[in-house]
C-alpha cells in the first residue's frame, strides 16, 4: 500500500539540504544540490511502481528479470521554481512526459492565480508525479491538483523539497488520494506565507533574481 506521506530522511539529503538553506549558498551551487536532491527523491516516489517479469538474454544465459509495468508516468512541474527539480528527476526517468501548470501568488490574498497550462493529451493514463520545491500555504499545489483532475488525471504523487505543517494538512484535506514525499517538514508559516526555517524563496534563489 502507498503511504500518503514520505518523509526523506536519509544523511545525503539532508547533508545537501543543510546547504541549500545556508543563505551564503550561491545561486550555482543552489541549482545543482537542488538537481541532486530530485534525484533522490524521485528515486523514493517511485519505489511502489509495479513490475512485471520479462525475458532477456544476457552474454551468459537467458533469464526473466523485472521491468516496470501498468501506466507511463509524466512529471509536471509548477512554474518557475518546479523546474528545478525536472532536470534531475529527468535525469532518473528520461522517457517521462513533462507538463506545466504556470501558477503565482497573489501578495495579498496568498491565493494561487494560473497564467500557463500544458499537459500531455493522454494525462489520464499516466501516473503524474507534481513536483514544487516548497509546499507553503499549500493553495498553489491544491490548484494545480484540481486542474490536473480536470484534465482526467488520477493517480498522482506531489514532490516537494520542504512542506509547511499548515500546507501539507490542507493539501491531505483537500486531495487525500494523493501522496506526498519531501525531505523536509519545517515548523510553520510567517505572516507571508514563507516556510519557517525554510530556505526563503526558491525561485528568486535558483535563478538569481533577488
Amino acid at each position: 500500500m502507498t503511504k500518503m506521506f514520505n518523509l526523506i530522511s536519509h544523511p545525503l539529503i539532508q547533508h545537501k539540504l543543510t546547504f541549500m538553506r545556508n543563505e551564503e549558498t550561491n545561486t550555482d551551487n543552489f541549482r545543482r544540490l537542488l538537481r541532486e536532491i530530485s534525484q533522490m527523491l524521485v528515486y523514493e516516489a517511485t519505489r511502489d511502481l509495479p513490475t512485471e517479469m520479462a525475458t532477456i538474454k544476457t552474454p551468459l544465459t537467458v533469464m526473466s528479470s523485472p521491468i516496470i509495468s501498468g501506466k507511463k508516468l509524466c512529471l509536471v512541474s509548477i512554474l518557475r521554481a518546479g523546474n528545478g527539480m525536472l532536470d534531475g528527476m529527468l535525469d532518473v526517468l528520461p522517457a517521462a512526459r513533462v507538463g506545466h501548470i504556470g501558477l503565482y501568488r497573489d501578495p495579498q490574498t496568498l491565493e494561487p492565480v494560473e497564467y500557463y497550462m500544458k499537459v500531455p493529451d493522454d494525462i489520464s493514463e499516466r501516473l503524474v508525479i507534481v513536483v514544487d520545491p516548497m509546499l507553503a500555504t499549500g493553495n498553489s499545489a491544491i490548484a494545480a491538483l484540481n486542474r490536473l483532475k480536470e484534465c482526467g488525471a488520477s493517480a498522482i504523487k506531489y514532490v516537494c523539497l520542504l512542506a509547511a505543517p499548515e500546507g501539507l494538512a490542507a493539501l491531505q484535506a483537500a486531495h487525500p488520494d494523493v501522496s506526498v514525499t519531501t525531505a523536509a517538514l519545517d515548523e510553520r508559516l510567517n505572516d507571508h506565507g514563507y516556510i519557517v526555517p525554510g530556505l526563503g524563496d526558491a525561485g528568486d534563489r535558483m535563478f538569481g533574481t533577488k
